[in-house]
């Protein structure tokens, strides 16, 4: 009937003073610039085996861990134990030979463009009043894991916790001690069988496996997927996007789902709502290996939304013993970039003054290696330095709550105005 037809939404009519909307062109323009991008992304590279730090001959030791299987985790901790009762019977006491974690102790390869640790390892004695307390930590936390091994489950870092709250006082002691105990056994994270609570959504063209359940992320409504905090649950990728896009924000990341997006430029949409966490990360990496395709990242303009891209891409310090499972080589940074604020009428009001400390995070990022090797990084950090101003993604909606997802990121891709 008449009255039960779709009815088409009026042309809004102010959209000629919109900013830059009349340089759009039309979706099939940008989308056959989209499709060359995704092109060259599938197109082999003359080397088909990924470069690796074993065949690097760097002048510096470095350690880095590798999956490892329960039967594995397990028989390694019985020989570190069997090993730690020898040195007690001979008199030699308990000790753990831990790798440093400290910021001294990394190195960034630029050949690998990435963040590793070096092979530098420090005594934590259980006679010795500074570090018994951690000692201890140290071997239950050891007791727990092999407990996991035997029951081949799966427990949150929150569960490992309250299994001894006296004794770890506070997660953050027994989430660092965990870490520790990864680096000993020489394994990632993930083998340990401790995850972290679901954090990262995912929403748009991809269909893959959840334990064996079927998941269609274009069904999923405007909250997305949760990203399942075991990787090895994922399988059966399967996805006709043209690129990834990786959103710093749950603000950004819920307009553009909303918006439906990912239906008008075929993309998958996926964030961490803010610092990446173990499992978007490794997520983020399974889904670039297995579909080839880019990922451009949007992030707020200030030093802290270009960290959270550099851990993406390059690693973080504190997990850089696995750097080479949770970070996604070729992050291309779309936005929101400083030279943006200005090159897109960014209100006055819209910006933010950075304080001293964002300033001297600014200053210490253009020192680091990763962002050096990059001269557009460079570049913009400086802009912003200098202009002493910062600016969030929604800084975007005082031209109107769409912008972002109508003009700004269509525009963008447009003009492949990425680095």
């Amino acid at each position: 009937m008449a009255d039960k037809k779709k009815r088409r939404r009026p042309a809004d009519p102010d959209s000629d003073s919109i900013p830059f909307k009349s340089k759009l062109k039309p979706d099939s323009v940008i989308l056959q610039a989209l499709k060359a991008l995704a092109a060259a992304e599938s197109t082999p590279s003359a080397s088909t085996n990924p470069l690796t730090l074993a065949d690097l001959s760097l002048s510096q030791a470095c350690r880095e861990v590798s999956d490892l299987p329960l039967s594995s985790v397990q028989s390694t901790i019985e020989s570190l134990v069997l090993s730690l009762t020898h040195s007690i019977l001979s008199g030699q006491g308990l000790s753990f030979s831990v790798p440093s974690r400290s910021s001294a102790n990394q190195l960034y390869v630029p050949e690998l463009d990435r963040i590793v640790l070096k092979d530098k390892s420090s005594l934590r004695p259980y006679a010795n009043v500074s570090t018994v307390r951690k000692t201890t930590i140290t071997a239950r936390i050891l007791q727990l894991i092999h407990q996991l091994c035997l029951k081949s489950i799966h427990v949150t870092k929150r569960d490992l916790f309250y299994t001894d709250v006296k004794l770890f006082q506070d997660q953050t002691q027994s989430d660092a001690v965990l870490d520790d105990v990864s680096c000993i056994l020489g394994c990632t994270r993930s083998s340990l069988n401790v995850i972290a609570a679901e954090k990262g959504v995912v929403v748009g063209r991809l269909i893959f496996s959840d334990n064996g359940d079927l998941i269609d992320c274009t069904k999923m409504g405007m909250g997305g997927k949760a990203i399942p905090p075991n990787i090895d649950r994922v399988g059966d990728m399967q996805s006709d996007a043209l690129f990834i896009l990786l959103v710093e924000k749950d603000a950004a990341y819920i307009r553009l789902a909303e918006d439906r997006f990912y239906n008008r430029f075929p993309c998958i949409i996926i964030t961490a709502k803010g610092q990446p966490d173990v499992a978007t990360r490794l997520f983020l990496r399974k889904l670039k290996t297995e579909l080839k395709v880019p990922v451009l990242a949007l992030v707020d303009s200030d030093p802290y939304g270009l960290k959270i891209l550099s851990v993406y891409g390059c690693g973080s310090k504190n997990m850089s013993y696995d750097s080479a499972n949770l970070t996604t080589p070729d992050i291309k940074w779309l936005g929101i970039r400083p030279s943006d604020l200005d090159k897109y009428n960014i209100p006055e009001q819209c910006r933010l003054p950075m304080t001293e400390q964002d300033i001297k995070t600014g200053k210490d990022l253009l020192e680091e290696d990763f962002v050096k090797k990059n001269p557009g990084w460079v570049e913009e950090l400086n802009l912003m330095v200098k202009t002493k101003q910062k600016a969030e993604i929604q800084a975007l909606s005082s031209f109107g709550f769409q912008y972002l997802s109508e003009v700004y990121l269509p525009l963008k891709l447009q003009q492949e105005d990425w680095l």
